[in-house]
């Protein structure tokens, strides 16, 4: 056997890690919660003959996703009590927010649509909560139980148990709803949740080792904030504040000095191209005229497995050669491959290139989502996973959001053709930050 054989093989070989396949599950138990309080959430309401603004205002519920960096640093420092000391920093929150969610979609199940409007209002907030809090929890664990190298593959699992979820949160619960109803279907939802919650049980804490360079920061913090000139409880309170909320992005720009402006842009403007291309991508399919069917059945079977093998492939790619040099090759990909679907614009479409340039378009965007991920949290420092990386988390989409709402502009004015040309064209300067950041030294907070 070569060499490179060899080392192709030990790559493939990270994914038979026990904590890598454990991702699967936590990825299942993250996913399933997501689709009950928006889409599925919705068709129950349609289908109960709710009024459609009803049903818009539900989708707020949703915002507790996005915000959820404002209490990562809670999920970060505070330790549950009796939970923390029988299960651990990480799983100890993973459970309650678990539990938090079962309970909740087995109350939901309860409910009169018509009458309760108001307690499934609250119930769906507080299984969002629970959810981005779990989301939080998960992402820091994930960080924190394999070394850097492996971040990858524990994505590509991760990924495929999320999608797994997304699948029968979606259609499974429609199925469920037609043959059986809905409040079957949501307290099956309830128990599939045993899923996480065993896995939790199931895993083992991750080794928190003290970080004396965090400390030595947050003293020094303390020191300019005077800490100690206050009054015991409220000197406590801002100890809490400075050591849990302020430190963290001291340390993260401490720590990468100048380089961490052209940091947090690379992280701001990665998923441009994809997430620009992604607002028209189902109307394009839609105006060239695609049936529903036809671009439910070819965005299932070919995107679902061709995001899988992406990631699992990103996974790969990060074993053999680090981090950085698949990242590039994401951040090529995610913009090479919508100049296929400005030429698929341009041609007279048939099912077989729209199979090709899904299936190409999904392959890139698992590859790069892997690449960013593990990129992402190679750049937490382990005294502060889970408040470090909700920040990036939510810096990777917004302003790709905010472009992308100018997507049916462009696509109306210009044509899809020059649309999708242009959605390559401001994919480029993600490629031009990895090149630069390429060049230094990756500075990272994690044990190798």
């Amino acid at each position: 056997m070569t060499k490179s054989n060899a080392n192709w093989r030990s790559a493939f070989s990270v994914y038979a890690r026990p904590r890598v396949l454990g991702m699967i599950f936590l990825g299942f138990s993250a996913g399933l919660p997501f689709s009950l309080v928006s889409s599925t959430l919705s068709a129950w309401l349609a289908d109960e003959q709710v009024s459609l603004s009803v049903i818009g205002y539900f989708s707020l519920v949703g915002i507790a996703y996005s915000i959820k960096v404002f209490w990562a640093p809670v999920v970060d420092r505070l330790p549950l009590p009796l939970l923390h000391r029988l299960l651990g920093k990480r799983r100890s929150w993973m459970l309650l927010s678990q539990t938090g969610i079962a309970l909740s979609l087995l109350l939901i199940s309860r409910l009169d649509m018509h009458l309760q409007l108001q307690q499934l209002a609250l119930l769906a907030v507080l299984i969002a909560f629970c959810s981005a809090t779990q989301d939080i929890v998960i992402d820091a664990y994930r960080i924190e139980a394999v070394a850097m190298q492996y971040q990858g593959a524990m994505v590509a699992m991760y990924v495929f148990g999320y999608r797994l979820a997304l699948l029968i949160a979606g259609a499974g619960v429609l199925y469920l709803a037609e043959y059986g109803s809905w409040k079957t279907a949501y307290q099956a939802m309830a128990a599939a949740m045993l899923i996480g919650i065993l896995t939790t049980l199931a895993i083992s804490e991750p080794k928190h080792n003290p970080n004396l360079r965090a400390r030595a920061i947050e003293e020094k913090i303390e020191t300019a904030l005077g800490v100690d000139r206050f009054r015991p409880c409220l000197a406590s309170l801002l100890k809490w504040f400075s050591d849990a909320v302020v430190s963290p992005f001291v340390e993260f720009f401490q720590r990468n000095g100048k380089m961490a402006i052209w940091i947090l842009l690379l992280i701001g403007i990665y998923k441009i191209s994809d997430i620009a291309m992604g607002v028209m991508a189902l109307p394009f399919y839609m105006d060239l005229g695609f049936s529903k069917k036809e671009i439910a059945d070819v965005s299932k079977v070919f995107g679902f497995f061709m995001t899988i093998i992406g990631t699992s492939l990103g996974g790969m790619l990060i074993v053999r050669f680090g981090i950085m040099r698949p990242l590039l090759l994401g951040a090529i990909l995610a913009a090479a491959t919508n100049l296929l679907f400005a030429v698929l614009a341009s041609s007279q479409p048939s099912m077989y290139m729209l199979a090709g340039v899904i299936s190409a378009d999904n392959l890139s965007g698992g590859i790069a989502a892997a690449t960013f991920i593990a990129y992402l949290s190679s750049l937490t420092n382990t005294a502060y996973t889970a408040t470090q990386y909700a920040l990036f988390s939510s810096l990777m989409t917004l302003p790709a959001k905010l472009i992308g709402s100018f997507s049916g502009d462009i696509a109306l004015t210009f044509g899809y053709d020059i649309f999708f040309i242009y959605s390559t064209i401001i994919g480029l300067p993600a490629i031009g930050l990895v090149i630069l950041l390429m060049r230094r030294p990756l500075r990272h907070g994690q044990p190798d």
